[in-house]
C-alpha cells in the first residue's frame, strides 16, 4: 500500500489480485447476483484508489480494505431496502450466486451456507470475516467498529448457534470431543 501511495501502479494491481478473491467471497454471500458482488468489489477499489493518501503508514490494509468494502456492502442494502428495484427482464428470476460454474457443493456446505445465513447479521459478519476471509479477531474488530472482545463474543455466539443448528457432529466430527461436549464422557 506504501509504494501505491507514492505512484506505483503494479502495487495496485498486487493488492486487487491478493484482495479481490477474498473481497468477492464475502460480497457474494448476502447478494443476489454475482454481477451485484462484482459491482461492490469494483467500487471497493474505487474507494481504495480515492482514499490511498488518507492510508496510515503501518496500518494494516486488509482490515481497511475489508472496513471499505463492508461499507459499501451496508449501504447498498440501506438502498435497496428504501426502494424496490425491478429487473429490466421481468420474465426471469435472478438466480442467487452459487460459486464458479461446473463446481458442485457438497450437501454439508450448503446445510453449512444455510445455519450460516439464519444467524443474526452481527454474528455472520464476524464468523464470515474471520472464518471465510482469514481476519484475525483484531482485524476483524477494525473491519466492524468495534472492540476485540465484542467480536469474540459475537463469534462465540455465532458458533453457539451454528451447533445448534448443524449439531455437535457437524463441527467437529472427534466422537471424543461430542461426548465431553454433551456432558459424557468423563
Amino acid at each position: 500500500m506504501t509504494a501505491y501511495v507514492a505512484g506505483d501502479k503494479h502495487a495496485f494491481r498486487e493488492l486487487f489480485a491478493r484482495y479481490a478473491p477474498l473481497l468477492q467471497r464475502a460480497m457474494a454471500r448476502d447478494l443476489r447476483s454475482a454481477e451485484e458482488a462484482n459491482d461492490l468489489v469494483q467500487q471497493t477499489f474505487l474507494h481504495l484508489h480515492r482514499s490511498r493518501l488518507d492510508f496510515e503508514p503501518g496500518r494494516k490494509v486488509k482490515p481497511w480494505v475489508f472496513t471499505i468494502a463492508l461499507n459499501l456492502k451496508r449501504e447498498f442494502f440501506r438502498r435497496s431496502k428504501r426502494r424496490q428495484e425491478t429487473s429490466i427482464d421481468d420474465d426471469r428470476v435472478a438466480e442467487p450466486f452459487e460459486g464458479p460454474r461446473g463446481q458442485e457443493r457438497s450437501d454439508a456446505a450448503r446445510e453449512t451456507e444455510r445455519a450460516l445465513s439464519a444467524l443474526p447479521a452481527e454474528h455472520r459478519e464476524v464468523i464470515e470475516l474471520h472464518w471465510f476471509g482469514g481476519l484475525s479477531f483484531p482485524e476483524v474488530a477494525e473491519a466492524v467498529g468495534s472492540t476485540v472482545a465484542a467480536v469474540k463474543v459475537r463469534a462465540h455466539r455465532g458458533y453457539v448457534a451454528l451447533r445448534a443448528r448443524l449439531g455437535e457432529a457437524a463441527l467437529d466430527p472427534d466422537p471424543r470431543n461430542i461426548e465431553s461436549a454433551a456432558g459424557g464422557g468423563r
